[in-house]
């Protein structure tokens, strides 16, 4: 046990090595911005990643794939990550015109966030070779907490909100709400009054 704990802190210790001195010059070259004390693995893909700002301390998981494409025809594109964010694995960020994510935001694995549709209207025409339509930019409050699994399409968290596992966001979520479900609705508040939080009922109001 002792010898492969030995050998577990000497690979920790070449993986800082090599991050420090060559993926985060390199991050550095091709992205937008590289915050301070940020950490992304090799395993990441970016698309445009000219377009990609990530701020500081940031921890994004291994085989996460960030897009930031204008396929719309959007004259700016861009993922904004804010500080102290956690996203997890296999992350899959879309974007064709903005999609902003904020401070302390929680993002567990296996998620899907896009501000567009591929659009399927015309059924002579295979999906694959129809155009991207542009929806609703999106942006993630600050202090948010994302659930595994989750698919947000075009719609915006507010700040200290709660996502759980496996919701699909199509619709936006104010502040201080828990949602869930597919298409996911609000099942919880936060009340400033009670300072608590308390279950609503389908249009939102405390029961």
């Amino acid at each position: 046990m002792e010898h492969r704990n030995i050998i577990q802190i000497i690979l920790n210790k070449i993986r800082a090595v090599y991050y420090r001195l060559i993926l985060k010059p390199y991050y550095n070259y091709i992205l937008g911005h590289l915050g301070d004390k940020t950490t992304i693995p090799s395993s990441t893909r970016f698309d445009y990643p000219q377009n990609i700002y990530v701020g500081n301390k940031v921890c994004i998981g291994r085989l996460s794939r960030l897009s930031a494409i204008p396929l719309t025809g959007k004259t700016h594109c861009r993922i904004n990550i804010g500080d102290n964010t956690y996203v997890g694995s296999f992350a899959h960020i879309f974007c064709t015109a903005k999609i902003e994510i904020g401070q302390n935001v929680l993002i567990a694995d296996r998620i899907y966030i896009t501000d567009n549709l591929h659009t399927y209207s015309d059924i002579t025409i295979p999906i694959i070779a129809q155009p991207i339509l542009q929806i609703s930019e999106v942006q993630i409050g600050d202090g948010v907490w994302i659930g595994e699994n989750v698919c947000i399409i075009g719609a915006s968290i507010g700040k200290q909100s709660v996502i759980g596992a496996n919701s699909v966001v199509t619709k936006s979520i104010p502040d201080y709400c828990v949602a869930v479900g597919a298409p996911a609705k609000i099942i919880k508040r936060y009340s400033f009054e009670e300072q608590t939080w308390l279950k609503t009922d389908a249009n939102g109001s405390f029961i």
